[in-house]
């Protein structure tokens, strides 16, 4: 059956690509834009077609502006499971709707797009035609048209096994396009400065989208490496800041991570990144620090934290000491003599993330967010596995296969209680604490999968 017209109604065409992403970056900047998510479908999974209630077009627009996870999105004027139902479901849309947009002194052009099936040019026209009773009054114009109108037919997602008539089908006017080019244009491989583990661009600017960033927010990476989230958190218009403890890296210092290139060069840091996109003007600074150190005044500075974590696979975790065992508890805050020279020691993915959600807790204002990565060994992952915190509400948890047995998770918290002192241990009294220290095996049970799947590659060679 057809779905009856809704004031507001709009669809989204879908990217079919990380697509646990999706749903959360929708949500976020709906959230952003003083909307709220609502939609009559109960599942989205693969589908690349979203049917969404949205307040006004300039949400619909200003969401647009910001995703980049969805390409199209259209005023819903008709759907339906067939032909018949479709056309049924546009002679009962407002025609008071529609005149603003079809009257004598318009221009406009109607496209097909298929999804999961190729048409001819006869069976196009064949279905522009069959749409003669609306009730157009302006001039076709191909190349320059003022509106723009698409019917949009679903094939379903198996390309193997393909539909002769289409499971849905959707009529509606064009609105605006998403932010799929920003992809290209910040390609990693295009950049000045990068190492082993710069962050994609997508995800880049999925993360900042999840973190609900905004125009003159100040966004701090406490992992910041090459600085690729500062710019996509600067590409939005926020002050960025960054630490890492790795001296070479912030000062762009030292071997060069690119093929054929030994030493890094004068115009290789992070600042000349942002400079590269014409977003120096939002670039603050970038400090040697340790993110295991108390280095900030209490207080709230931060609109949002967006970091990637060092998982021990390709930068190693660390944390400044002293040769001796540190003392656990409230001592390790303690200051080291001036004349003490800190050592890099081993730091546990759990104290990594603990002490992040509390940083997080104590700097984040009353409504910021915390966006980071969590690392997973699979066949053991639960959801109890996620570091909580009092402090902080859990607003989605996505994942990324790395491999067979490991993944990476975008946590993305929100801060909704203002810290006080006993909130910095009280995760030692929650039920996810023990779970949670199996991160600190990450590394190992990584290499071990490795390990294993390369023998099993040359037994397959040998035999």
């Amino acid at each position: 059956m057809a779905l009856s017209c809704t004031l507001n109604r709009y669809l989204l065409l879908m990217a079919q690509e990380h697509l646990e992403f999706r749903l959360p970056e929708i949500k976020s900047l709906l959230s952003l834009f003083g909307g709220q998510f609502a939609s009559s479908q109960e599942t989205y999974g693969k589908s690349p077609f979203w049917i969404l209630s949205i307040p006004s077009e300039d949400i619909a627009r200003n969401l647009m502006k910001r995703t980049v996870c969805a390409k199209s999105i259209f005023e819903l004027w008709g759907h339906g499971q067939s032909p018949e139902e479709l056309y049924s479901s546009l002679k009962n849309y407002p025609v008071e709707k529609m005149v603003p947009f079809l009257h004598s002194d318009s221009t406009y052009k109607i496209k097909i797009h298929t999804f999961n099936k190729t048409l001819t040019q006869e069976e196009k026209i064949k279905r522009i035609d069959a749409l003669e009773f609306l009730p157009f009054e302006g001039k076709v114009n191909l190349k320059k048209p003022q509106h723009v109108f698409s019917v949009l037919e679903d094939y379903g997602l198996d390309p193997n096994c393909i539909p002769e008539n289409p499971h849905n089908i959707y009529f509606g006017r064009w609105i605006a396009d998403g932010q799929r080019e920003l992809i290209e244009s910040y390609s990693v491989k295009k950049r000045h400065f990068i190492g082993n583990t710069s962050m994609d661009a997508g995800l880049s600017f999925i993360m900042a989208n999840h973190g609900k960033v905004k125009e003159n927010d100040i966004v701090f990476d406490p992992f910041v490496g090459t600085g690729g989230l500062l710019i996509a958190c600067a590409h939005f218009g926020a002050y960025v800041y960054g630490t890492d403890i790795d001296y070479n890296t912030v000062h762009g210092l030292g071997k060069a991570t690119r093929k054929n290139q030994k030493w890094r060069g004068p115009d290789e840091n992070i600042r000349a990144n942002l400079r590269q996109y014409g977003l120096e003007k939002y670039y603050l600074d970038v400090l040697v620090s340790d993110a295991s150190k108390p280095s900030w005044r209490k207080g709230t500075y931060f609109d949002a934290i967006i970091t990637d974590p060092p998982y021990g696979i390709r930068e190693s975790t660390r944390r400044t000491g002293s040769q001796k065992e540190i003392p656990k508890g409230i001592e390790k805050w303690e200051k080291c003599p001036e004349s003490h020279v800190p050592v890099s020691l081993s730091y546990h993915l759990s104290d990594m993330f603990l002490d992040l959600l509390n940083f997080a807790a104590e700097t984040l204002v009353l409504g910021g967010r915390l966006v980071y990565w969590l690392p997973v060994y699979t066949p053991e992952y639960t959801e109890e596995m996620v570091p909580w915190h009092p402090c902080l509400e859990l607003i989605s948890n996505c994942e990324q296969k790395l491999s067979s047995h490991t993944s990476r998770r975008l946590i993305t918290m929100e801060k909704v209680k203002k810290f006080e002192n006993r909130d910095q241990y009280s995760h030692l009294l929650s039920d996810h604490f023990l779970p949670y220290q199996g991160h600190n095996s990450f590394r190992e049970k990584y290499f071990s999968g490795v390990t294993k799947r390369i023998a099993k590659e040359e037994k397959s060679t040998q035999e």
